[in-house]
């Protein structure tokens, strides 16, 4: 993964409405503030704000929240070339969320999505050659046409040579089973270089949790760079035949909702640059830790400056927990 290209990023971007001021209960609350959210929207935003060249490929509602999302993207500074607006019934994901540490509570709306949309031809427009790296979260597999359309994306990512990275992004509520959506993730993981998930999300894949592990492990066998991520119990990244453990930073978070839309920012970013993949995911992990101290996801991501200064000002991260 060098730097003189962009990273491509598929999937959802959204609208977040969080409760204002800061530990207002959604129930309790009278005020919120906007902001653009939907995990790969966030990636991108995320890769923009260390000074990367991303791209967004989704389809998004032809309506003023689809504008506002689209503005958004833009403000980060995020490629809109490949957006595409999805007239009809079709609808941004909506998230209403609050900022109450462990107790934070999130309320997702899916109806009718309108990144599910996202087709073969809107893959055909896209220059893979523009780009090294290719980035999709799990989400947009869970329906078609998005489902197609993203495994054809992978084939022409292939085909160019690209770096194809997965973010497992498990949501429940967007598949139909735990049984296909555990089908359609292992095929998406034999066609990637790299898979990224937490714990829950690798049990998904291997259809029990008390495996998730082990299936991490045998991707990894097979060639694949895997970081299995485990909370507040830090991560396990299988890379190269190594096999290395890392404790996350002890922040006062007042979300958690973020972190490993910020984590893929800052690991994509650092390899970007060169650094290993450990390094990458210290970096990774410094950037989720800021952003689940701030309100929002997009806006929260800080520049590498930031990150920087965080890292200078933190020793390190905790001990990694068994």
């Amino acid at each position: 993964m060098t730097e003189n290209k962009g990273i491509l990023v598929i999937g959802r971007a959204g609208m977040d409405f969080y409760a204002d001021p800061p530990g207002t209960r959604l129930e309790d609350g009278a005020r919120f503030t906007s902001a653009l959210g939907g995990s790969s929207a966030n990636i991108a935003a995320g890769v923009c704000r260390q000074g990367g060249r991303a791209a967004l490929v989704t389809s998004v509602s032809d309506d003023p929240v689809g504008s506002y999302c689209i503005n958004q993207l833009a403000h980060f500074g995020v490629d809109t070339a490949y957006v595409r607006r999805q007239g009809g019934e079709a609808r941004n994901s909506l998230a209403v969320v609050d900022t109450n540490g462990a107790d934070t509570q999130s309320v997702i709306y899916r109806n009718n999505a309108a990144d599910f949309q996202m087709t073969e031809a809107d893959i055909a427009r896209v220059d893979f050659t523009a780009y090294d790296t290719l980035v999709t979260t799990g989400t947009v597999l869970a329906a078609e046409p998005s489902r197609s359309a993203t495994f054809a994306a992978f084939e022409r990512a292939r085909a160019a040579g690209l770096t194809i990275v997965f973010d497992l992004d498990y949501r429940p509520y967007s598949w139909p089973d735990a049984a296909t959506s555990a089908r359609v993730y292992a095929q998406m993981a034999e066609a990637c270089d790299i898979i990224i998930g937490n714990d829950d999300e690798f049990g998904v894949l291997a259809q029990s949790y008390a495996d998730g592990l082990a299936a991490a492990r045998g991707l990894a066998a097979s060639g694949k760079t895997v970081v299995y991520k485990m909370g507040h119990r830090g991560s396990v990244t299988f890379s190269e035949g190594e096999e290395t453990r890392q404790g996350v930073f002890q922040v006062d978070a007042l979300k958690p909702t973020g972190a490993g839309d910020a984590f893929m920012a800052g690991f994509l970013m650092t390899r970007a640059r060169g650094g290993t993949v450990p390094e990458a995911v210290r970096r990774g992990s410094a950037t989720a830790a800021i952003v689940v101290t701030r309100v929002g996801c997009a806006p929260a991501m800080p520049t590498t400056a930031e990150l920087d200064r965080f890292l200078a000002s933190h020793p390190g991260p905790s001990e990694p927990q068994e």
